[in-house]
């Protein structure tokens, strides 16, 4: 059986293709949980805790609903059933950016629902701005490498619109999970984004390694998103002000069946 909260360790890269290029990469540390077994998670290391605070910590009420009254499982399956995913009470893996030392941001959360069997039945891609707002978009998902498309519904970056589409390329699994993310108008692409990373188990020795390469990692994270925004905004990148968001917090995915051969060019290409 899994552990029921892991560590995941690799990098992000981000590439502007419109109408400049710019690019940038950098390490990121994240962390996953079995909402259903956050006790025990809880007793694995004396530096992580669940629901306080810790050198690495895991605060519901970051993720999902962010409220103590609405439970993580609820509003996922909420979320899972407007894309017509029923788990009939399977396991829920949350894969997410933790607090560090007391701060965290997480751009995307990822929610992995099962079937009582074991078998992958939908994911969804929490996605959060640093105006306190949260958006997520639902995929049934069908195949190990599946990559969805939906319209773009959220604000994110003062320096893209809100129309085109988002597309989502993920392959999960065990040993390394892999996202890319595409920012598509009807210019083209305009931005990618991905993540690829890999699981490490939550031990004290593993979590001060972590600090010790990675000190402020939790801060770090909006101190990136705001840097790199500094240099879109001093090399001419139109500034956009952020519109209301819109009511419909859901948005589900149209699935895009591809190769491993054209997922492996995607994650090159990012």
């Amino acid at each position: 059986m899994i552990a029921p909260a892991r560590l995941w360790f690799g990098t992000t890269s981000h590439v502007r293709e419109k109408p400049f290029r710019r690019s940038f990469k950098h390490r990121i540390a994240m962390l996953e949980v079995d909402i259903d077994r956050l006790g025990q998670a809880d007793r694995l290391s004396k530096l992580f805790s669940v629901g306080r605070g810790n050198a690495i910590a895991f605060q519901e009420a970051d993720v999902g609903a962010r409220d103590k009254a609405v439970p993580l499982r609820a509003w996922a399956e909420g979320r899972f059933a407007e894309a017509g995913i029923d788990l009939e009470g399977g396991r829920i893996r949350l894969i997410t950016f933790p607090r560090v030392l007391g701060y965290g941001f997480s751009p995307i959360s990822l929610w992995f629902g099962h079937g009582p069997g074991g078998d992958m039945r939908g994911v969804i891609y929490e996605v959060h701005n640093t105006f306190g707002e949260a958006h997520a978009y639902v995929s049934a998902f069908k195949v190990p490498d599946v990559r969805d498309k939906a319209e773009k519904a959220f604000h994110v970056s003062p320096f893209f619109d809100v129309n085109g589409d988002y597309r989502f390329t993920l392959k999960p699994g065990d040993s390394g999970m892999s996202l890319v993310v595409e920012n598509i108008s009807t210019e083209g692409r305009q931005h990618t984004a991905s993540l690829s990373v890999r699981p490490a188990a939550i031990t004290t020795p593993a979590i001060l390694k972590w600090l010790i390469r990675m000190p402020i990692s939790g801060v770090g994270v909006m101190v990136a998103i705001h840097w790199q925004a500094f240099h879109l905004w001093l090399k001419g990148a139109g500034y956009r002000d952020k519109p209301e968001q819109r009511e419909k917090r859901t948005t589900v995915t149209r699935p895009e069946r591809t190769s491993a051969g054209a997922s492996e060019d995607l994650r090159k290409r990012a």
